[in-house]
Formats: structure tokens, sequence, C-alpha cells
């Protein structure tokens, strides 16, 4: 008996590890695939832009002084979308197809205000359109507050679906305003998206973890080109896709990390603490834009220099040294939530995040205004 029991196991832990195994070398093509496509992509999209004399034309409020490129997101668009198509498992991701809508659509919408600027209004229906096809077709839902603020009880079906909708545009507008200098929003996505992307995998969810990792796959091979001195830049479309593929990301990992079981080694306590953590830079940066904005009297959507990687800027640093300190703040803050989720409290957790975050723009915005001074 005893030795059937240890076969029985010895089988067990073998399929089960043939099955890890599978799944990592699947997510590997992904990011592999993407990785080529977009590489060899973006030479020829530069080349078009210079031939067509499509470029981004600096102005007051920009970081850069050369005419650049801002074609970037079809290349990142379309190594993330073919490799999603080719290595995703459908029989595992029937609803995969309404992903795919949603980034067509942004990526329409996208390329159109990057040769063309649109109307803010105009884009934000787009975008809605893209959420509520992801909210209402691909069933990617907030539908709780999973325990934040005390609230554990399910939403009615279309209070979650409003609530998805809206976080979903928070998340890329987020990454459109965060995308401001060289290497930022490429390189907070990659972080972002790989993070989460290495939790899908151990957690069995390997559809999720291939598209996260073709979404990598594609910023990385950007990046080669958008780090000082920028050859071109991601512009909407690019931001637009990483945005909806992070939004996508960060639900569902809410959502699937809430209903593991409690005894499972996987599951994060704090989850919607945890996402936040993973997502802080771009949503607090937003967030705090957006109050200071309204408090002026401004819409907000009205274009300034108060983001976070502005005043670094404005301090003296380089988009270079700028984006190696945001992304190392982020991945602070990553580390912090995946260290403590489980030994304190989620709201004192929450407190922490938020106010360590506050604390630091707070002293670099007056560190800036200082400097400011001295050179006046």
């Amino acid at each position: 008996m005893s030795g059937f029991l240890f076969e029985v196991t010895q089988g067990g832990t073998q399929k089960k590890n043939g099955m890890i195994t599978s799944n990592l070398l699947s997510v590997v093509a992904a990011f592999v695939t993407a990785f080529m496509v977009t590489y060899f992509a973006i030479p020829s999209i530069i080349n078009i832009a210079f031939k067509k004399n499509l470029f981004d034309e600096p102005n007051q409020r920009s970081s850069h002084r050369e005419v650049t490129p801002s074609l970037g997101g079809i290349g990142i668009f379309a190594g993330t979308f073919f490799s999603i198509v080719f290595w995703t498992p459908f029989q595992t991701f029937g609803n995969l197809q309404y992903l795919l809508c949603g980034f067509i659509i942004l990526f329409l919408v996208g390329a159109k205000d990057d040769i063309l600027p649109m109307d803010p209004y105009k884009k934000m229906i787009a975008q809605t359109l893209a959420a509520s096809i992801i909210a209402f077709k691909m069933d990617v839902r907030l539908n709780s507050f999973y325990g934040l603020f005390g609230m554990e009880g399910a939403f009615p079906e279309i209070v979650a679906i409003a609530v998805s909708i809206f976080t979903i545009l928070v998340i890329i507008n987020a990454f459109n305003l965060v995308d401001g200098i060289n290497g930022l929003a490429g390189s907070l996505g990659a972080i972002i998206c790989g993070t989460l992307g290495c939790w899908f995998l151990v957690a069995g969810h390997v559809e999720l973890a291939t598209v996260a990792f073709a979404t990598v796959g594609g910023i990385i091979a950007f990046l080669r080109y958008n780090f000082s001195p920028a050859k071109i830049f991601m512009g909407d479309t690019g931001a637009l896709t990483i945005g909806l593929a992070s939004a996508v990301l960060v639900i569902s990992f809410i959502d699937l990390n809430h209903n593991l079981s409690p005894s499972d080694p996987f599951r994060l306590e704090s989850g919607p603490v945890v996402a936040i953590g993973i997502m802080i830079l771009p949503l607090f940066d937003t967030l705090r834009v957006f109050i200071t904005r309204i408090y002026r009297g401004h819409s907000p959507f009205h274009a300034d220099r108060r983001h976070i990687h502005h005043l670094l800027i404005d301090y003296g640093f380089s988009h270079m040294r700028a984006t190696g300190i945001l992304v190392s703040v982020n991945v602070f803050f990553i580390t912090l939530v995946f260290a403590m989720h489980d030994l304190v409290d989620m709201h004192i957790l929450l407190l922490l995040v938020l106010s360590i975050a506050i604390s630091l723009t707070y002293f670099l915005h007056k560190a800036t205004v200082r400097k400011k001074n001295m050179n006046t």
C-alpha cells in the first residue's frame, strides 16, 4: 500500500513539475516572440516617421529638445498582440478575443492621436468602449472591496461593472500621463507587468502570465530605442496598450488572489493594497496631479508640469537618472508590500504606503522649489 501511495505521489509531483516547466517555456516563448517582433519593427517605424515627417515637436512642456518620432507604440502593440495571439492557450482563455478587441480599439485611437491629435473627450469615449468590453464581455471585474475599508460584501453586478470600468480608465490614463520622460512609462510597465506575470505563473494562470510577459517583451525591445538619447517615443499608442494590459492584469490579480484558499501558498493577504503598491507610482502621481489641478480651478486633464518626473527634471536630474530614481522607488514599494502583506493589517499597510509616497513627494517638491529660488 505504501509503495502504491509513493508511486501515486511521485507521479503527481512529476506531472505538476512537467506542467510548470511547460508553462514556463510558453511564457518565455511569448516574451521572446514579442521582443523580436518589436525589436525589428521599431527601426522601420523610425525610418517611415522621418520620411513622412511624423515627429513630436518640442514645446514649453516638453522634456526633449529635438524632433522625435512618437510612433513607438505601434511596435509595442505589434509585438505584444502577435505574441499573445500566437502563444496564449485558447482552450483555457476563451475570453481572449475581448482583450484583443480592447487592444485594437486603443491602438487605432492611439495611432490616430500620435499622427493627428484628437479631442481628449473623443479619446475618453474610445477608452470607455474598450474598458466596457473588458468588464462586460471578458468578465474582468472588481466584485467587491475585498476587505478594504472593512467592506467584504459582493457588489451588485451593475456596480461591479461601473467600478471596474472606472478603474480600467484610471490605470490607462495613469500610464498615458506618466509618459513624460525617456524610459519611464516603459520601465514602469515592464516592472508592473513582470511582477504580476510572475505571480500568475506560480499561481497557475498561464494565460494571464503569457499576456503579462508578451507585454514585457514588447516594452523591453522598445526601451532599446527609447533610452536617452531617445530615437523614438511610445506615444499614446504605447501608453494605452501598456495601460490596458496592466489594468486587466491588476484587476485579475486582485480577484483571483482573493478567491484562493487561505492555505494556498501563493495567496497574498491585503491583496488590494499589494496591487496599489505594485502600481503605486502611476496611480499616486495621477491622483496627486488631478487633485492639485482641481484645487487650482483647472480641469484634471489640463496640461502642466506638475508630475513627479517633471519635479526631478526641474531639480536638475537627467532623463535617465530621473527614470532610474522613479523605477527604484516603485521597486521599493513592490518589495515593501510583498514583505509586509501578512505582517500588518491591510489598512495599516495602506496608510504606510501612502504616508511614504506623500512624504517623498513633499520633500522633492520643497527641494525643487528651494533650488529654483537659489538659482534666481
